[in-house]
């Protein structure tokens, strides 16, 4: 597919066809964007799962979900060694994972104050542009909260990158999903709405959003991470 304008997204790649991946292949063919959603097995038992919750979405690998537009990362963090690189090489890559230590088990690489999960995701996939977004968002909000831009119920999206060109390119994603965009700072400042904070799973307005991002370094992990990172 030719490559989009700057900030425009017109396809959306999937990895992962779980309940997070098929809400998010929902709300981007409600926006009209072609999606391309790609798993761990072979491509027609993912094709299966998608015709039968995700109608007009396509099955694919993982290299072609890598040559969309943007490509969301939707599967459990602790798989994250098992993507090949080459297959995101060159993509604008938005993780909205998250690590659960109860899943993951204890990992002391992706519960490291000093670096965010994203930061990690960033170290694996050398070659792509990771942004954080998504990941922070309950499933209920993913698949009844979405609205049309300028909707008084409408709900707030963080987004943290370190390039200020991807993270307008994922702010217009997050916009045509039907969300407002948060856009925050750095991939190190995702560490502000991973899982343990105010704003994870909190289903706000952005004002509101925002404020919960802004109160972080006040919270006891805000405090921890400021110390480990020789902020205080």
């Amino acid at each position: 597919m030719p490559d989009a304008p700057a900030g425009q997204v017109r396809s959306l790649g999937i990895v992962g066809p779980g309940r997070v991946g098929l809400a998010l292949a929902r709300l981007a063919l409600a926006a009209g964007l072609e999606v391309l959603v790609a798993g761990a097995g072979d491509v027609d038992r993912t094709r299966a799962r998608v015709d039968g919750e995700a109608p007009g979405a396509r099955a694919v690998t993982l290299a072609e979900a890598g040559r969309a537009d943007v490509t969301v990362l939707a599967i459990p963090l602790g798989r994250l060694r098992e993507l090949d690189p080459q297959a995101l090489a060159g993509a604008l890559v938005v993780d909205a994972m998250n690590y659960w230590w109860e899943l993951d088990g204890a990992r002391p690489d992706l519960d490291d104050p000093t670096t965010s999960t994203s930061q990690t995701v960033q170290a694996h996939l050398t070659d792509s542009r990771v942004v954080k977004a998504l990941g922070h968002m309950s499933l209920y909000e993913l698949e009844n909260l979405a609205f049309p831009l300028g909707h008084p119920e409408r709900r707030g999206a963080a987004i943290a990158g370190d390039h200020p060109r991807d993270v307008a390119t994922v702010a217009r994603l997050v916009d045509m999903l039907g969300f407002d965009p948060v856009a925050l700072g750095s991939l190190a400042d995702g560490v502000r709405f991973e899982p343990g904070t105010e704003a994870f799973g909190a289903d706000e307005s952005a004002d509101e959003l925002a404020a919960m991002l802004h109160r972080f370094w006040d919270s006891q992990r805000g405090r921890v991470v400021a110390r480990a990172r020789g902020l205080l």
